[in-house]
C-alpha cells in the first residue's frame, strides 16, 4: 500500500515501515560514528520503541555491544492498516542487532502491570541472568494500577491559577494565545501516579527481589525541567510534581540498591519534538525558536545526540557520575545555557504568525514531528508500495 501521512490534531494516525526503518538506521550510524563506549552489557529498556527509550537501546547495542531485552506497548499492523510507530523501529531495531550478532527481544504489553513484569523477569532469568543496566522511559497518559485496579490519567494543567501565554500550530504555523484553566486536586494525585516515580519503584524492587540485578547495576529514569517561560503549565504545573515525586524516587531506589552497590539517576534531558510534547501547548513554540538558536549556535541535538553523549560523557567515563545539587544528570546543560535562554525570550516577546518563518525554525519542528511516523526521510520511497505487514520475530 501507498502510506502518507494521515493528520488528526498533534497525532499522525499512519505510519511508514520503511522510513522507521530508515530512522534507525540512521540512529545506529550515528551511535557507530562516535566509538565504542565502555558501558552495561545487559541491559533492560522499560519504553524502548519510540524517543528517548529507543535512543537507549541502540546506544546501548550499539554503542557497547550489549544485549538487551525492551519491553513497550506497540500496535501492530493489520492488512491494510499500519502498525505504530513503535513496532516498526522496533522491528527494524531488532533486524540491525540480529545481523550485527547482537541479542536483542522484545516484550509488548503495558509495563505497568504485575503480567509484563513477571513476563520480562522470567526471561531475564532465562536468558540474561543478571541485567547491569535499567532504562526506565515510559511515556504514557494512562496508567491502570496493578494493585488497586484504579484507572490513573494524567493532565497537563497549571496549579492554583489559569495560565495564559502564546503558542503555535505547528501544522499552519498560525500563533495564538490559549489559556489553561488550573488542576483540581485529584489530578495532581492522577498525574503523579501515572508519571510518578512508583512504577519504576516497582519495577526495581521486582528485579532485586529474583536477584536479577548485578552487582553495581545502575537504573536511569528521564525527566524535563525547561525554561521560566513554561515552568508555570510544566514545572510548576501538573507534570512538575510528578517529576518532582520520579527525582525523590531515585534516591529512594538509590538506597535499596545499596546492598548491591547499585545505584539510581533522573537525567534531565533536553527539549526535543516527541509525540507527548507536541500536546503541550506552549511547547511546539518554545522548541521551534529553540531550535533556531542551537542550530545557529551548532549545539543542537536530538535524541540520540542526547542519550549518546549521556552515555559516553556522564555514565560510563570510569569517573563518579556528576549531578547538580538535587543529584539530577544534567544534558539539558546547552539548552539551558544562560545566552541560549536569554536569546529565546527575546524571540518570544517577538513571536507572531507573520514572524516564525523567520525568527523560528518551525520546519524544522514539523520535519522531526513527521520523522517520528516515518515520514520525510531521505532515501525513501514515500510513493512506492510499502508492506505495513512488518514482523518481529522475537517478540516474547
Amino acid at each position: 500500500m501507498i502510506i502518507e501521512p494521515r493528520m488528526r490534531g498533534f497525532i499522525c494516525l499512519t505510519s511508514h515501515p520503511k522510513g522507521c526503518e530508515q530512522n534507525v538506521k540512521n540512529q545506529i550510524e550515528y551511535v557507530k560514528s562516535k566509538g565504542s563506549i565502555s558501558g552495561a552489557k545487559k541491559v533492560l529498556i522499560i519504553g524502548a520503541s519510540t524517543g528517548f527509550g529507543l535512543a537507549s537501546r541502540i546506544t546501548a547495542a550499539f554503542g557497547s555491544d550489549a544485549a538487551t531485552i525492551g519491553v513497550f506497548f506497540e500496535k501492530p499492523p493489520v492488512a491494510g492498516r499500519p502498525g505504530s510507530p513503535g513496532w516498526y523501529n522496533s522491528a527494524a531495531f531488532e533486524n540491525e542487532a540480529h545481523h550485527a550478532g547482537l541479542y536483542a527481544k522484545s516484550i509488548n504489553g503495558d509495563a505497568f502491570s504485575n503480567e509484563i513484569k513477571k513476563q520480562t523477569l522470567d526471561l531475564i532469568k532465562a536468558d540474561l541472568g543478571q541485567v547491569d543496566l535499567v532504562i526506565y522511559s515510559l511515556a504514557s497518559p494512562v496508567r491502570v494500577h496493578p494493585v488497586t485496579g484504579v484507572m490513573h490519567r494524567s493532565v497537563l494543567k497549571p496549579i492554583g491559577a489559569t495560565y495564559t501565554n502564546k503558542t503555535v500550530d505547528f501544522h499552519t504555523g498560525i500563533v495564538s494565545g490559549i489559556s489553561i484553566e488550573p488542576c483540581q486536586e485529584d489530578d495532581i494525585a492522577n498525574t503523579i501516579a501515572v508519571m510518578g516515580g512508583e512504577d519504576w519503584a516497582m519495577w526495581m524492587d521486582a528485579l532485586k527481589a529474583e536477584n536479577l540485578l548485578a552487582s553495581g547495576a545502575t537504573t536511569v529514569a528521564y525527566s524535563y525541567i525547561g525554561p521560566s517561560l513554561t515552568e508555570a503549565v510544566y514545572r510548576k504545573g501538573t507534570i512538575g510534581r510528578a517529576k518532582d515525586h520520579l527525582e525523590a524516587t531515585a534516591f529512594a531506589i538509590s538506597d535499596s540498591l545499596k546492598s548491591i552497590n547499585g545505584k539510581a539517576f533522573v537525567s534531565v534531558n533536553k527539549a526535543l519534538v516527541t509525540q507527548a510534547s507536541s500536546a503541550i501547548p506552549v511547547i511546539p513554540l518554545y522548541i521551534s525558536l529553540l531550535y533556531k538558536i542551537m542550530k545557529a549556535e551548532g549545539i543542537h541535538e536530538g535524541c540520540i545526540e542526547q542519550i549518546q553523549r549521556l552515555f559516553q560523557d556522564r555514565l560510563y567515563t570510569g569517573k563518579e557520575i556528576l549531578t547538580d545539587e538535587k543529584g539530577r544528570i544534567r544534558v539539558d546543560d546547552w539548552e539551558m545555557r544562560a545566552d541560549v535562554q536569554e536569546k529565546v525570550a527575546n524571540l518570544w516577546k517577538q513571536a507572531t504568525t507573520e514572524s516564525l518563518s523567520e525568527i523560528g525554525d518551525l520546519e524544522g519542528y514539523r520535519n522531526d514531528f513527521l520523522n517520528l511516523f516515518g515520514f520525510e526521510f531521505d532515501g525513501v520511497d514515500y510513493k512506492a508500495d510499502a508492506d505495513e505487514m512488518v514482523g518481529i520475530s522475537s517478540i516474547v
